[in-house]
């Protein structure tokens, strides 16, 4: 199993840049992908950034050249640089981890971007 806890949500304005850190429970370099994906109210969950174990990376349209996301295989973090916020970008956003064929999940954590 994976346990997944997420920290950096917040309120930001629109502009402005926010980091979201993903803590694993195991050591990230045997899980075989990890991303966040964001829920905004009304909205299906989609998936925002990806990163393999080979750290190969893959965005949604809407945030390339916006949004980066790296790990630390050292403490077992992933993060997601968010710059030039977007008030469209308002959302929970979730951890996801691809462990052995299972989806696991963090709790999520809440980012708003106000106008």
């Amino acid at each position: 199993q994976v346990q997944l806890v997420e920290s950096g949500g917040g309120l930001v304005q629109a502009g402005g840049s926010l980091r979201l850190s993903c803590a694993a429970s195991r050591r990230i370099f045997s899980i075989t992908a990890m991303g966040w994906y964001r829920q905004a109210p009304g909205k299906q969950r989609e998936l925002v950034a990806a990163i393999t174990s080979d750290s190969k990376t893959n965005y949604v349209d809407s945030v390339k050249g916006r949004f980066t996301i790296s790990r630390d295989n050292a403490k077992n973090t992933v993060y997601l640089q968010m710059n030039s916020l977007k008030p469209e970008d308002t959302a929970v956003y979730f951890c996801h981890a691809l462990y052995y064929d299972v989806d696991y999940w963090g709790q999520g954590t809440q980012v708003t971007v106000s106008s």
